[in-house]
C-alpha cells in the first residue's frame, strides 16, 4: 500500500481545511435564518468568511484541530498494523505542514509531543467488514466542544426542566439541557450526537459515532427520527444563538442512537460538536492504498462560497483601540460595543495563567491585552508565521484571570464563551473588559496578525506558549464591561427561562 500515507495525508488536510457539503448547507440555513444586524448575524457572517478563507489557503478552519479520531473498516486479512503506522506518518506530516496544531500532551509530564503522536494519540477504532475496500473516516473535534460533552444518569433533576425520567421524554429533557449548558463555550451553533443507554464508556463512544452521520440523513428508527426533529425545533427556540450571543439558531444537527443497557443504569450521553464540524472519509484500494472515492463530498463538484463579501462586515460604528489600553479607554466601553484592536497583544492559555499565579510575567502586562489563543505556528527562517489563530474557551481561565487583572494591570481579555463572577468583579474594580472574538474563525484572525514579534515560555509547547503578536483591526465585541455588566450572564438567564417553557411542551 505504497500510496496509503499520502491518501491519509490528503484526508487529514481536507478534513481540517474544507468543511463538508452537509455542514456548509446547514450553516447556510443558519445564516439565512438569523435576524440581520444582530450580534449573532454578524458572528455568522464572519464564520462564513472564515470557511472561505480556509478553503482558499488550504489552512485550518479552526486552530484547535482537536484529538484526531479515526474509524477504519478493513476487509478480512488486511494488515491493520500497517494502516496504523501510515496514520501516524500522515498525522506527523500534516502537523509539520501546519494543517494540524500539535495537540498531544503527556498527561503526566505536561510535555507536548509536537507531532500529534503519543500514548493513545491518535484515537483509532478498527472494525472488520466483508467489503473489498478499506474505509477511513476522520473527525476533528476541538477541546472547547469536547469540554461540553455531557452524560446524564437518569432519573435526575435538571435546571429549568425538573425531573428527567427513564423514557424518551426524559431523554428529550437531557438533550435540551445539554444544548443549553453549552451556551457559547462550545462555539454554537453546534451539532450533537446522542446515545441512549449502553454503559458509561461505550455510551460516549456511540454518541461520538453519531457525528459521522450526514446532517441531512434520516434516522431509520421512526421514534428516534421524530425525536431528532423535535429537538432541532425546540433547541433553536431556547435562544442561545451563535457564539452564545442570543439568536434563532443554536443547533445545526441532532443525531440519536440507542443501545441496550444494564437494568440498574440509564445513561444519556451527548457528544457536542461546534459549527466547525470537521468530518470526512475516504474509500481506499487495499492493494495500492490509493483513494478510490470520497465520502460526504464529491471532489469534482465546485465548492460553493459561503460569505456574501470578503472581509469583516463593518458598519463604520466600530471603536478603534490601540494597545496598550488606559483605564479611561476601558471604562468608556460598554457591553455590545464592537471594537477594532491594533498594536501588540499576548496569547495566554492554561499553562501561562497557571504560571502567572506564582511567577512574574516575562513581559510588561500593564495596559496589555491577553488573548486566550493557542495558535497554529510554523517556523520560517528565524521567525514564525501564524497559520491559524482563533480564540479558545475562556472559562478555563476563571480561576486565574482576576489575579492577572489586579496584579499585573491587564486591561483587556480576548476569548470566547465569556467568564464568571470572579473575573467580572475584578474587571469592575480594576478597570478591564472582556472582548469576545468569534470562535473557530482562525483564518479571519490569522490575517489580522501582522507579525509574530516574539515568544516566551516555549517550554509549554506551541499552543500553550506566550506569543507576542502585532495585530491590526482585530475585531471583537465587548461582552463583559468595567461596570459589572455581562452579556453571557444575561443570555444564560434568558435562555434558562426559555428552557423552562419547554419543560412540559
Amino acid at each position: 500500500m505504497q500510496f496509503l500515507a499520502g491518501s491519509l495525508l490528503e484526508l487529514i488536510t481536507q478534513t481540517s481545511t474544507n468543511l463538508p457539503p452537509d455542514v456548509r448547507a446547514a450553516m447556510g440555513v443558519a445564516i439565512r435564518r438569523e435576524e440581520s444586524g444582530t450580534q449573532a448575524s454578524q458572528a455568522l457572517e464572519i464564520i462564513a468568511g472564515n470557511i472561505d478563507m480556509a478553503l482558499d489557503d488550504e489552512a485550518p478552519i479552526c486552530q484547535d484541530t482537536g484529538m484526531p479520531t479515526f474509524v477504519i473498516h478493513t476487509p478480512i486479512g488486511v494488515n491493520q498494523l500497517q494502516i496504523r503506522k501510515a496514520v501516524q506518518e500522515a498525522l506527523a506530516e500534516a502537523t509539520k505542514r501546519g494543517k494540524l496544531r500539535p495537540n498531544s500532551v503527556d498527561s503526566i509530564t505536561g510535555k507536548n509531543s509536537g507531532n500529534n503522536l503519543g500514548e493513545e494519540t491518535p484515537v483509532v477504532h478498527f472494525e472488520q467488514w466483508e467489503e473489498d475496500e478499506i474505509e477511513v473516516k476522520l473527525v476533528l473535534k476541538g477541546g472547547g466542544c469536547e469540554n461540553k460533552n455531557i452524560q446524564y444518569s437518569v432519573p435526575c433533576e435538571l435546571d429549568h426542566l425538573g425531573r428527567a425520567d427513564r423514557n424518551l421524554e426524559g431523554v428529550r429533557k437531557c438533550i435540551l439541557h445539554a444544548v443549553w449548558q453549552a451556551q457559547g463555550h462550545g462555539c454554537a451553533p453546534g451539532a450533537i450526537g446522542v446515545c441512549i443507554g449502553s454503559d458509561r464508556a461505550h455510551g460516549y463512544t456511540l454518541a461520538k459515532y453519531q457525528l459521522f452521520r450526514p446532517l441531512d440523513d434520516e434516522n431509520p428508527n421512526p421514534e428516534l427520527a421524530a425525536l431528532e426533529t423535535r429537538i432541532m425545533d425546540e433547541a433553536n427556540r431556547i435562544g442561545v444563538g451563535a457564539m452564545g450571543f442570543g439568536g434563532k439558531v443554536s443547533l445545526i444537527g441532532c443525531k440519536i442512537t440507542a443501545a441496550n443497557r444494564l437494568p440498574a443504569c440509564f445513561f444519556v450521553s451527548v457528544a457536542y460538536d461546534c459549527w466547525a464540524f470537521r468530518r470526512l472519509g475516504i474509500r481506499v484500494d487495499p492493494a495500492s492504498g490509493a483513494i478510490t472515492r470520497w465520502l460526504y463530498r464529491d471532489p469534482d463538484r465546485p465548492v460553493e462560497r459561503m460569505a456574501k463579501a470578503e472581509g469583516f462586515p463593518l458598519t463604520g460604528r466600530e471603536i478603534v483601540l490601540n494597545t496598550p489600553l488606559t483605564e479611561e479607554q476601558v471604562r468608556a466601553l460598554k457591553v455590545g460595543d464592537v471594537v477594532l484592536i491594533s498594536g501588540e497583544m499576548y496569547t495566554g492559555r492554561d499553562q501561562v495563567h497557571s504560571y502567572l499565579m506564582k511567577n512574574a510575567p516575562p513581559v510588561d502586562l500593564n495596559g496589555a491585552v491577553i488573548y486566550h489563543c493557542g495558535p497554529v505556528m510554523l517556523k520560517q527562517g528565524d521567525g514564525w508565521v501564524t497559520k491559524a489563530a482563533g480564540p479558545t474557551t475562556s472559562s478555563r481561565e476563571e480561576p486565574y484571570q482576576a489575579h492577572t487583572i489586579r496584579t499585573y494591570g491587564v486591561r483587556g481579555v480576548i476569548g470566547k464563551g465569556g467568564m464568571g463572577a470572579k473575573t467580572l468583579s475584578a474587571m469592575k474594580d480594576a478597570g478591564a473588559v472582556y472582548f469576545h472574538a468569534i470562535g473557530g474563525a482562525a483564518q479571519v484572525y490569522a490575517r489580522a496578525i501582522e507579525k509574530v514579534v516574539g515568544v516566551d515560555l516555549m517550554e509549554f509547547g506551541i499552543p500553550e506558549a506566550m506569543w507576542r503578536l502585532r495585530v491590526k483591526n482585530f475585531l471583537c465585541i465587548v461582552t463583559m464591561d468595567a461596570h459589572g455588566n455581562s452579556l453571557h450572564a444575561d443570555v444564560e438567564r434568558a435562555t434558562g427561562a426559555a428552557l423552562s417553557e419547554l419543560q412540559a411542551v
